[in-house]
């Protein structure tokens, strides 16, 4: 995989990157730029914004490894790793060291877009005003997507322990233009980071519109919030949230399940969100990185095929599931050839970050655990969504655990479920508890080094 370049360290190296998007955007060539030099007009900062959207797209990032390396830690009986990348290995060996490269450049990349998010927050004043909100919406909406996935990859799970003690990451809503005393940010708590993310994709739900093109849109907002009160075990929330999106109409399931993941015969073509993705990130043949596709597809389909599904995980789909069809072996007629995952066959093919079938999922599971009246529809209407789309019919009562295994045969290897699931359910991972410190990724050592204020993790 060619690494980003290390031009800045984590949270002190939060300066002001154009190169992003040079190509696109025919910029001045400069690698950095002061913010007064910079942003200058209201074009400036469309495309700082743009230059953020960029930046989450990178293939450590939102490109696919901030889903698939949490899941390189979960997937021990479900995928045999065949890769040629020691530090990745080392994820799926549950033995992550504190200068594990793919690390440090998810962790870079991260403070990579919030400080383009930043430096579009703090500029507003330049923008017209019938653009203003649907900017700081934007801005806002990545900053509050990554700062969950910050703290629930570098911190400890919401039910691991006290939150509000437990340190998340560093919280910086303000642009970093030169390296100060002031750059020295310490940790913040999990809950404390939580609620930056709450804050800022409760803001974006407000301003945003609920159409959008591509970019981020009030409903995209909704989703990942529905996302995270899951996680955080607020299921009131989670199903109000969820339930915005799925009565807005915007979006629909395909017909069929195959159709969430096209495959174009590789003909190197841009193929548009489907009516199924609230937000996704674009790849054309020009720009962007599919990392699930990278990893799971065989080089026949551009991939390199380091993950082979273990054949026991067929056996998770009932019959005449529809959804199985995505697990193929390479030789049909031989079930000991290898057996693949095929979602991410596409090399060009977006990466979902977040579809309304979770939605469905994450509502009625909401519902199931908070009791009462159910929010919006009950949880045996919402699983008939899911199943009857499937080929599958549903039973009259629906359990927790049920749903949970819905979420399995629907979402598998997409979102880092595998990871962030067990973790909230308190599961097994592998060979080790929920809670183990071993579950919880490093700081990068070279922020650790660079930050006298940062403090790394237990048993790192």
């Amino acid at each position: 995989m060619k690494k980003l370049n290390k031009l800045y360290i984590g949270v002190l190296g939060m300066l002001l990157v154009f190169s992003a998007c040079n190509k696109d955007l025919n910029l001045k060539p400069y690698q950095q730029l002061d913010q007064s030099q910079a942003i200058l007009t209201a074009q400036d900062v469309q495309i700082t914004l743009v230059g953020a959207y960029n930046r989450a797209g990178l293939s450590d990032l939102y490109g696919g490894g901030v889903f698939f390396y949490p899941d390189l830690m979960a997937t021990q009986t479900t995928i045999d790793w065949h890769g040629t990348f020691q530090q990745l290995t080392q994820m799926t060996n549950q033995q992550i060291p504190n200068d594990n490269s793919f690390v440090n450049s998810l962790w870079l990349d991260a403070y990579e877009v919030i400080n383009q998010a930043n430096n579009v927050i703090a500029n507003l004043d330049k923008v017209a005003a019938g653009d203003k909100e649907r900017v700081e919406g934007e801005a806002k909406f990545l900053r509050g997507l990554t700062y969950f996935d910050l703290a629930r990859i570098f911190g400890k799970t919401w039910n691991d322990g006290d939150p509000t003690v437990n340190p998340g990451v560093p919280i910086v809503t303000t642009p970093t233009t030169v390296i100060s005393t002031s750059s020295y940010v310490a940790r913040s708590s999990v809950s404390q980071v939580y609620q930056q993310a709450i804050t800022d994709l409760t803001t974006a739900e407000a301003k945003l519109p609920a159409d959008n093109s591509y970019s981020a849109s009030s409903f995209s907002a909704a989703a990942i919030l529905a996302r995270l009160y899951l996680q955080k075990g607020d299921y009131a929330n989670a199903a109000t949230e969820a339930t915005k999106v799925i009565s807005s109409g915007n979006y629909s399931l395909n017909k069929t399940y195959a159709a969430e993941f096209p495959y174009p015969n590789q003909t190197a073509v841009h193929v548009d969100n489907t009516s199924e993705d609230v937000f996704a990130i674009q790849v054309t043949s020009q720009q962007g990185v599919n990392g699930l596709n990278t990893y799971f597809a065989s080089s026949n389909d551009g991939g390199r095929g380091d993950v082979h599904v273990v054949p026991s995980f067929l056996s998770n789909f009932e019959s005449g599931d529809a959804r199985a069809g995505m697990f193929q072996y390479d030789d049909p007629t031989d079930p000991t050839s290898t057996l693949r995952c095929h979602k991410f066959d596409n090399v060009d093919g977006n990466v979902h970050i977040i579809r309304l079938a979770e939605l469905y999922l994450i509502r009625a599971e909401a519902n199931l655990r908070k009791g009462g009246t159910p929010t919006g529809d009950s949880p045996v209407n919402d699983i008939k969504v899911i199943r009857g789309r499937a080929g599958l019919t549903t039973p009259a009562t629906v359990t927790v655990n049920d749903v949970l295994n819905e979420r399995v045969r629907e979402l598998a290897f997409e979102g880092g479920f595998f990871f962030h699931d067990a973790k909230r359910l308190g599961q097994t991972i592998g060979t080790l508890p929920f809670n183990s410190d071993k579950l919880v990724f490093p700081i990068p050592l070279q922020d650790i080094n660079a930050n006298p204020n940062l403090k790394q993790n237990p048993g790192y």
